[in-house]
């Protein structure tokens, strides 16, 4: 026997298939729906207006620094309270019409234009920052680390050329660098026998760096004086430089192609815009230079 249901007044009969059918269709709409608000749930309600999860989340994003040293729980609570009170007195200012002022029109225009910047560039700088892209940075930044020279060095510093004689003096006797420099140098690193580890050419003030450079390993230096003070300089090793690992550098490689492809999309609008600047540009800091002009 075939259930169904009455006949309607226009004369259609709708059986129970149908009608599961239209159930489930329902359902397979409601269910996406639901599991978004699962995700997203109604953390507060202010007169009726709901503060959802996902405005917790915006509002931290926007506040960034200042909730940097507060713990989890503490964020959340005080990120809520902070959408709540923003939620009253938002709607306070509606009701007082603030939004219709000069100032505010002003302000929300440019807040407009500042988000939609901020947005297409962000945007751009993702779009950019592809693994062939980075990897092609990498390379090149790559081959001009690897051929360059770098010393691992140590020094002993002192306050004048006479120190610095006598701790040589030490050394040509066959006193132990690294132990001398622990009882002479005035250097910070004299804990670890004076070891300043690797370093290029460019890292070093000139004086120190011609000589460490011009060094053998097992080498030591006469006294040499720099802004610091006296030094002996013992080199220790010398190569040439390891770029390191793409993983090790990978975020300041992605920052700077994203960077560079944001400012390389300004400079393309700016090349095919028309800007102006008016004889009013100059003014107001042609006058902060001259503030004795304004008095005459």
């Amino acid at each position: 026997m075939t259930t169904s249901f009455p006949v309607t007044k226009t004369g259609q009969r709708f059986s129970l298939a149908t009608a599961l059918a239209g159930c489930l269709a329902l359902s397979l709409i409601a269910g996406p729906v639901r599991a978004a608000e699962d995700a997203n749930p109604v953390l507060a309600k202010v007169n009726g207006a709901e503060i959802r999860k996902s405005d917790v989340a915006l509002a931290e994003e926007e506040l960034g620094p200042s909730l940097a040293q507060m713990d989890p729980a503490s964020k959340d609570e005080n990120v809520l309270s902070f959408l709540i009170d923003m939620k009253l007195v938002s709607k306070a200012a509606e009701d007082k019409k603030v939004a219709d002022s000069e100032e505010f029109k002003k302000r929300l225009n440019f807040t407009r234009n500042r988000l939609l910047m901020d947005s297409l560039l962000a945007s751009e700088g993702k779009a950019a920052t592809t693994d062939d892209a980075m990897k092609k940075v990498y390379d090149e930044a790559s081959k001009q680390i690897g051929g360059e020279q770098e010393v691992r060095a140590r020094h002993i510093l002192v306050e004048s050329e006479d120190d610095a004689k006598a701790v040589k003096a030490e050394l040509d006797k066959g006193a132990d660098f690294a132990e001398l420099a622990k009882k002479k140098s005035k250097d910070p690193g004299a804990s670890d026998g004076g070891d300043l580890g690797f370093f290029t050419k460019e890292q070093m003030v000139p004086e120190f760096a011609n000589v460490a450079f011009a060094l053998e390993p097992g080498k030591i230096s006469d006294p040499v004086k720099t802004q610091f003070g006296w030094h002996i300089i013992k080199v220790e090793e010398k190569r040439n430089r390891k770029p390191p690992e793409f993983d090790q550098v990978k975020s300041q490689i992605e920052t700077y192609v994203a960077r560079k492809a944001q400012a390389d999309y300004v400079a393309k609008l700016r090349e095919g815009a028309k800007i102006e600047r008016t004889a009013d540009a100059g003014k107001p800091a042609d006058a902060a230079a001259k503030p004795a002009d304004a008095k005459k």
